[in-house]
């Protein structure tokens, strides 16, 4: 097996999920209300807790587009204190969705995850890199993933669409990954039901603990379904929280149980270990 397969956390890690329903455009509300959901996670013994996608403006994408100054945010932005401070101050990380700038460039908008250490440091954030049709009119995809160390755990990131594409959460397994971190926005219309053959398949084709964290009621036209989850190595839903309500809920990820799904179900190491004989591609015969 790959060396960085072989290596396990020692020690169980506490993670959150939040889901609320963010104010088209109030930037301070919804920080507040990030400071506030984030002080509940930590009541409940979570280390970090995730955030759905674009929470800090809502998704909006017109409002984004229309004034990238005032709804989209880069690394000295000042009005991310108070989500430093909370961090600082419980000792939790935090992962929450906005739309970034890049610096230098006033057209090079991202969706993003922002992502602050439990000493409140904004580290380098993970930009979506697989784009929907919509989107693409307005920002640019990512070029890389990102994984996140924290207790011994791999924690690699997600934003919505880049779950429904399996060989995603593939290279965060191939690269050590042990849980994939997905802020999203899934709809009432067609989302639970992706959600919910997404998320289980990610977990279960990689052995890997997945979360997911999505709005509930509006937000940029689309009415979400909630049901923010978190599923454990072997496909099965941990915890999950309910359709319509603001909500945060936890759940312990087990080193025990990624070993023993790991020892069981050989997917990931079998993977590994003819990755380059399946790399050779397809040969093609004629029927005709």
């Amino acid at each position: 097996m790959n060396n960085k397969q072989a290596l396990l956390p020692q020690a169980p890690l506490r993670i959150a999920a939040a889901q609320a329903q963010p104010v088209s455009g109030d930037i301070a509300s919804n920080i507040a209300r990030t400071v506030e959901l984030t002080g509940i996670a930590a009541d409940l013994g979570a280390k970090l807790v995730v955030f759905p996608e674009k929470f800090l403006s809502g998704y909006e994408p017109d409002l984004i587009a229309g004034d990238p100054a005032k709804y989209a945010f880069d690394e000295h932005d000042a009005r991310l204190e108070p989500i430093r401070e909370i961090c600082r101050r419980r000792e939790i990380a935090v992962i929450v969705g906005a739309a970034t700038r890049s610096m230098g460039n006033a057209n090079g908008l991202h969706i993003s995850s922002l992502v602050f250490n439990r000493s409140g440091e904004l580290i380098e954030p993970y930009h979506k890199q697989h784009l929907y049709r919509s989107e693409t009119k307005i920002y640019q995809p990512g070029i890389q993933g990102c994984m996140l160390e924290i207790d011994g755990w791999r924690l690699a990131l997600g934003v919505c669409y880049d779950a429904g594409f399996p060989e995603h959460a593939r290279n965060a397994a191939v690269n050590g990954a042990h849980a994939y971190l997905v802020s999203g926005l899934f709809s009432v219309k067609t989302g639970y039901h992706q959600s919910r053959v997404w998320f289980p398949a990610r977990a279960f084709d990689n052995t890997l603990y997945v979360l997911l964290s999505n709005h509930i009621g509006t937000t940029g036209g689309w009415e979400t379904c909630g049901a923010s989850a978190i599923w454990g190595p072997y496909g099965d839903v941990v915890k999950e929280a309910g359709r319509d309500c603001e909500e945060v809920i936890s759940a312990l990820l087990d080193p025990a149980v990624l070993a023993d799904v790991r020892e069981r179900e050989t997917v990931l190491a079998d993977f590994m270990a003819h990755a380059d004989e399946a790399a050779g591609g397809y040969v093609v015969r004629r029927l005709d």
